[in-house]
């Protein structure tokens, strides 16, 4: 039976994009990361001349699309904040001073609920502030075509084909890109706290961040908030796609979605996951996805239609396990795949040239099981483990490679 419902839910947004004769365009996305992620905006980073020159870039666009300014400032949100020069330092009064600015759109369909479709379109300049992880750092444009101009096209994207198909849906939609995310979900949670609508109207928020590098031989779409409102764990229309969807139940994450789930709002969260280039100066628009994006753009319009029929949407809390804030002194040099679901810390890629995992002989596609004399289960353990070494530390890694597992030592 629920197929049969799925199937008319299919069909139904067929007909939906149909009667609008409107589509994704790998073009238009082309023509906006190419843009955001140009040498000319330096890595958009808060309070720079390049960040003006993309949130003036992106409200031109909402502009010429009708939509409605609905910020304190026609589209924008300004504020101020402290950011830190250390990642892991809580106290921002330590920081330097910042602006950001949020761009908000709204399609008003006078409807009684509202959808908010949103990503963070802020990166990291050159890289030398913070969070950089790129080996060169120093005066390096950090382009950030993935993160994040992937998912500010996909919100321009949905923008325009929400308002340009002819289409009265049954709810509204606010599109906002959102500044700082990379400084903490600073933007967001501005935003959250001093909201340019009615907050109880909205149903549901969609967040992206980093979804234009689906990968052609898993197509693996990384879904979390699946659990965040009934509504999601049994309704999600079916994939027609061919995408290879990971799902994950919890509203807590390090994007903006956060935000929106601490305020009791039912949240999904796209992205192809992280990468090599991931907070390096090599995040450039020519690795991009295009086909890919599209086709994850295309689910994501399923998903909206599907949803625009119900009322709005009850929110559900999801039980996170408690994670202790570690301060590592030292660094492995992998990126951790964190759709991985087995037992153990999957390697998606050794990222630091002669660090302490490339000197060690630990390969992209290593399960690290066990530090020390520690078990390693999931990325918590791993966190803990590095928790407790120094710089000039050594420790034994065992890592599970095919069928066999490894033992090495790991000297930082």
């Amino acid at each position: 039976m629920k197929s049969k419902i799925w199937m008319v839910a299919f069909l139904a947004c067929m007909i939906f994009r149909t009667a609008g004769a409107i589509e994704i365009s790998e073009t238009k996305l082309k023509e906006h990361i190419s843009y955001l992620s140009s040498e000319e905006l330096e890595g958009r980073l808060p309070g720079t001349p390049g960040e003006r020159m993309a949130y003036e870039y992106i409200e031109k666009q909402f502009t010429g699309m009708g939509l409605k300014p609905i910020g304190e400032n026609g589209f924008l949100q300004s504020f101020d904040y402290k950011h830190s020069m250390n990642p892991h330092d809580t106290v921002k009064e330590n920081g330097i001073d910042r602006n950001g600015t949020n761009v908000l759109a709204f399609l008003d369909n006078g409807a009684e609920k509202t959808v908010v479709i949103g990503a963070h379109y802020d990166h990291l300049g050159y890289g030398d502030q913070s969070n950089s992880l790129d080996t060169l750092r120093g005066h390096a444009v950090h382009n950030g075509a993935d993160d994040n101009a992937s998912g500010t096209a996909g919100v321009m994207e949905l923008a325009r084909i929400l308002s340009g198909n002819g289409i009265m849906e049954k709810s509204n939609y606010l599109f906002a890109c959102f500044s700082a995310e990379e400084s903490g979900l600073i933007g967001s949670k501005y935003f959250t706290n001093n909201p340019t609508i009615d907050f109880g109207t909205v149903s549901y928020m969609i967040n992206m961040d980093m979804i234009g590098r689906l990968v052609d031989s898993t197509k693996r779409l990384i879904i979390y908030g699946t659990g965040t409102s009934p509504t999601f764990e049994t309704d999600l229309p079916e994939n027609f796609y061919g995408l290879t969807i990971v799902s994950d139940s919890t509203g807590i994450g390090p994007s903006d979605h956060t935000s929106f789930y601490l305020k009791n709002i039912p949240v999904l969260f796209f992205t192809t996951g992280q990468h090599i280039d991931h907070h390096k100066s090599t995040d450039d628009e020519f690795k991009i996805n295009y086909p890919g994006e599209k086709i994850i753009l295309e689910y994501m319009l399923d998903i909206i239609k599907s949803m625009d029929n119900r009322d709005k949407l009850a929110f559900k809390e999801v039980a996170s396990e408690p994670q202790e804030r570690v301060n590592l002194k030292v660094t492995l040099g992998v990126m951790p795949d964190y759709a991985f679901q087995g037992k153990g810390l999957r390697i998606d890629a050794v990222t630091g040239v002669n660090g302490p995992a490339d000197r060690a002989g630990i390969k992209s596609g290593d399960i690290i099981v066990k530090m020390d004399t520690t078990s390693v289960e999931d990325i918590y353990d791993y966190m803990k483990c590095l928790g407790m070494l120094d710089a000039g530390d050594s420790t034994a890694v065992t890592v599970k490679r095919g069928e066999s597992e490894v033992d090495m030592m790991v000297r930082f």
